[in-house]
């Protein structure tokens, strides 16, 4: 034989064998699917399981980051209100801004006269009725002016060089508050983690046993296949494909039922927020976190599958 009949005969083998083994993905991938489909309480009882393993730290990731993202709102206001002495009248606090404003670290000052303040008061009905019973010119004459200074530099420092003015009755300036709330914030970030990790092995052992009751089922088969000399790769295929399949469809009903859980909260936290004059909403899982999410879930149970798969092949061999 020539070489290049012998170079055009390698290289149809090489393509037959690829192809040979491009067709046992596909048909591992499709009885695979089969299997599971032919049992399928027992399926949805392992996906449901899976997906209760994944659902509770993915509830909890999403309200962290939710609550990430009002803490990022709450530190974005970072004004300081300055309330000023009551015989401080209205051209001394405008003057009081306006020296504020020359600073290098105050990046804007809003004044609220006295009148305006009592038009906001008075546009929330619970107080209304009490501002008339007093008396609009008596409350208005309790009420001080107010300077909103916005930071431009360290809030910290500049709060504490305002409270040294001599026409500042109280400087307010909540911001040990939003300190504690990023400590909280780490904390459950770190508490997700260590929950994600245990219930994903939890997981883990429900997808493996799962597959080693297959195994079991198939040992016949698997026995007679090693005999004719098949590679544990092919032993192996089905079953990691069937762990793949177990893993995507609990990441996919884990998805549902955040989903659910967001539209059955939503309307009533955004209701909660416009009391408190607040448009946040809550928001679920983008398509990107959520792909992820459908791919980490599959790899997950494609790694219990060849966990469990392996161990068997092993104590086969």
């Amino acid at each position: 034989m020539s070489e290049p009949q012998a170079n055009a005969r390698a290289d149809a083998m090489q393509a037959s064998r690829l192809g040979a083994w491009l067709d046992h993905h596909g048909y591992s991938i499709v009885a695979s699917l089969g299997r599971m489909l032919r049992k399928p309480w027992a399926t949805l009882l392992t996906i449901g399981v899976m997906a209760l393993a994944l659902a509770l730290p993915l509830g909890l990731w999403v309200v962290l980051d939710n609550m990430a993202r009002l803490g990022g709102e709450v530190r974005e206001s970072r004004e300081i209100a300055i309330f000023l002495k009551p015989e401080v009248d209205v051209a001394k606090a405008q003057a009081i801004g306006d020296t504020l404003r020359a600073r290098s670290d105050v990046a804007k000052v809003e004044l609220v006269t006295p009148q305006q303040a009592l038009e906001q008061l008075r546009a929330r009905p619970d107080l209304a009725t009490a501002i008339d019973a007093l008396g609009a010119d008596a409350a208005q004459a309790a009420l001080p002016s107010v300077l909103r200074v916005s930071p431009r530099g360290d809030e910290q420092l500049l709060a504490a060089s305002l409270k040294t003015l001599p026409e500042a009755e109280r400087v307010q300036h909540d911001a040990v508050w939003r300190e504690r709330l990023d400590a909280w914030l780490r904390f459950g970030g770190r508490a997700v983690l260590v929950l994600a990790v245990l219930l994903g092995l939890g997981a883990l052992l429900v997808v493996g046993n799962t597959v080693r009751l297959d195994i079991q089922s198939r040992r016949e088969e698997i026995g007679v296949l090693q005999l004719l000399g098949a590679s544990d790769g092919f032993v192996r295929r089905p079953f990691l494909y069937l762990g793949a399949w177990y893993g995507l469809g609990a990441g996919a009903l884990a998805l549902g039922v955040l989903t659910l859980a967001w539209m059955a909260l939503r309307q009533p936290l955004a209701e909660l927020a416009a009391e408190y004059g607040s448009t946040f909403a809550l928001q679920g899982l983008d398509p990107l976190p959520a792909a992820c999410v459908l791919l980490g879930a599959g790899l997950l149970g494609w790694l219990g599958a060849g966990l469990v798969t392996g161990h068997y092949l092993r104590q086969t061999r």
